[in-house]
């Protein structure tokens, strides 16, 4: 299935509908041309992609559809985009999106790919479509990077600079900025953190404990309990479930160490979290995309010259706001990452804008803003 669109009897486009097997190749393979040039491009792995549009694996299909496109000029793919849905079993509420856009430094041609996704979108009841942004979960492929181009972090959008003028031309709007931190010892805040810490660390009904890759369940079943009373407040949250947290430990597993990951309880309940992963990133630059055989041992060899920590989820219940809980789950993890000096740097990704709290303690923890994400919404 495709349309063919002339403009000016001399500029032939085509755009397809991914259909099989080696168009999703082809989908997942165009961006490589476009980012040919770029020193700080790092091709994600097929995999992760791949995961994403198969139903069997991406836990979204079973409350949404999602569906590709390629653009083609004179034969060649020039840009790319999925457009998906999602039906909220709690609300019957649908919001749409789109994401994994590539695409030449042509408006035009963006305005196809655009004017196809809200086609599409309408087509399946949905009032707008949020922009670029994962089918699934948030904490990846999610928002379109316009500050901070130098170091892009694993399973986190990267883009060229000009798609902002493209996303805005169009008539996309702001919707959520994000913004990723880093912090490293030398310029953390110890002195006025450790006194707010105390506290906590003197009251006997709080624990703290990390990860078990050997007892995945349990902290699979500490972290819903935690996410689904922590983001309770977001609109159009839906409860994470066992099923989906499951597949993100499971995927996540290889990348974990276990001291960084700390849980917090009160009286033995699980109350906070704050989840990290090695960037491996710096890893996958140099295996393209591929985490076949070759792949797989340049993955252990890189692995242990990775310095940088990526803290992706960072989360304590609405009860214990106020109570110097964040901060002491920021004070174990630094009692942690001091016993590993394999890793000198944390990142800390990302915080939206609608969290000015948390961004307010990131500033006061010394944590230096690198990146910038906006998640943009075209209103239809």
């Amino acid at each position: 299935m495709y349309l063919i669109i002339k403009y000016f009897c001399s500029v032939e486009y085509q755009l397809i509908k991914v259909s099989n097997k080696q168009q999703l190749n082809d989908f997942i393979q165009s961006a490589k041309k476009l980012y040919k040039n770029d020193k700080n491009y790092i091709m994600p792995l097929d995999k992760d992609i791949e995961t994403v549009f198969n139903p069997v694996e991406n836990p979204a299909f079973k409350t949404g559809e999602c569906v590709q496109w390629l653009l083609y000029k004179n034969n060649e793919i020039i840009g790319r985009v999925a457009a998906f849905y999602n039906q909220s079993p709690r609300t019957g509420s649908i919001t749409g999106g789109i994401g994994f856009f590539e695409c030449i430094d042509n408006q035009n041609a963006a305005n196809l790919l655009f004017d196809e996704c809200k086609k599409w979108l309408k087509e399946h009841n949905c009032l707008y479509m949020d922009g670029p942004i994962n089918f699934g979960e948030r904490d990846s492929f999610w928002g379109l990077m316009v500050d901070g181009f130098e170091s892009p972090s694993y399973r986190e959008n990267y883009n060229l600079p000009y798609y902002q003028a493209l996303f805005e031309n169009y008539g996309f709007k702001h919707e959520i900025g994000q913004t990723t931190s880093l912090i490293h010892e030398g310029i953390f805040n110890f002195e006025r953190f450790s006194k707010l810490a105390g506290r906590v660390f003197a009251n006997p009904a709080y624990t703290f404990d990390h990860i078990r890759k050997r007892n995945l369940e349990k902290y699979a079943s500490d972290f819903m309990e935690i996410y689904n009373k922590a983001w309770a407040f977001h609109d159009n949250l839906e409860p994470m479930t066992m099923d989906k947290i499951m597949v993100l430990m499971k995927m996540m597993k290889p990348i974990i160490v276990e001291d960084l990951n700390i849980f917090a309880y009160a009286d033995g309940k699980p109350i906070g979290f704050y989840i990290t992963v090695i960037d491996v990133n710096q890893v996958f630059k140099h295996v393209n995309g591929k985490l076949n055989l070759i792949g797989k041992l340049k993955f252990l060899y890189y692995k242990t010259k990775v310095k940088r920590i990526r803290g992706i989820v960072f989360g304590v219940i609405p009860q214990y706001h106020n109570t110097g809980m964040e901060v002491a789950l920021i004070m174990k993890f630094r009692e942690a990452i001091r016993r590993q000096t394999q890793y000198t740097e944390n990142e800390l990704a990302w915080i939206g804008d609608f969290n000015p709290k948390m961004l307010s303690m990131f500033e006061s923890m010394g944590a230096q803003p690198i990146k910038k994400h906006i998640t943009y919404r075209f209103q239809f």
